[in-house]
């Protein structure tokens, strides 16, 4: 019973890293990156379709991407969800495909990604932290119970520390190359 408790936190907490990486990855850099936009809702036939299901996105150039529609009849809702999207991007659509350059970051702008990127690293911090509160709980109440002697407790509260410390490192890590990244010229 008690070993379930820390394989679940354990999956909990690599989701919770996985979760924090994708939103890093989000935050656009001087580079082109198609996860920025890949996940754009597009109004598709009534339905929000995320673009990727639309369009194949390729990278040409460092700061080009290449949006090519599977239907031309979506290209322009593709255009308008990048335009609306709040990235400072602004397509241009030669009637068959989108091209999407993106413009040289500011000093102001890229201080901002940076504070973006921290938020969002904190966010998977307190997560990951979330999980072992709540794992940390379930012990306590199989000790209670008497289901847990106290030595196995503090072992296993050692173990639940280890992997907090582990998957709070990995967010860590990911948002510095981050930052070095955005702070690059």
């Amino acid at each position: 019973m008690s070993e379930e408790i820390l394989n679940e936190a354990e999956k909990k907490m690599r989701q919770a890293v996985q979760h924090a990486k994708d939103e890093v990855a989000k935050i656009r850099t001087g580079r082109a990156n198609p996860g920025l936009i890949a996940d754009l809702p597009v109004e598709y036939y009534g339905t929000k379709t995320p673009l990727q299901q639309l369009a194949g996105v390729s990278v040409p150039e460092p700061r080009v991407l290449l949006v090519n529609p599977f239907d031309q009849s979506a290209l322009k809702e593709i255009e308008k969800a990048i335009t609306n999207a709040d990235l400072g991007l602004n397509p241009n659509n030669d009637g068959k495909v989108i091209r999407v350059v993106f413009p040289e970051l500011t000093e102001e702008r890229r201080k901002q990604y940076v504070r973006l990127v921290r938020e969002r690293a904190e966010e998977g911090r307190v997560a990951v932290r979330n999980v072992r509160r709540q794992a940390k709980s379930e012990l306590g109440t199989l000790v209670n119970e008497g289901d847990l002697p106290e030595d196995e407790h503090q072992r296993l509260e050692k173990r639940l520390q280890g992997l907090t410390d582990k998957y709070v490192g990995e967010i860590d890590q990911v948002a510095q190359n981050k930052e070095q990244e955005l702070l690059e010229v």
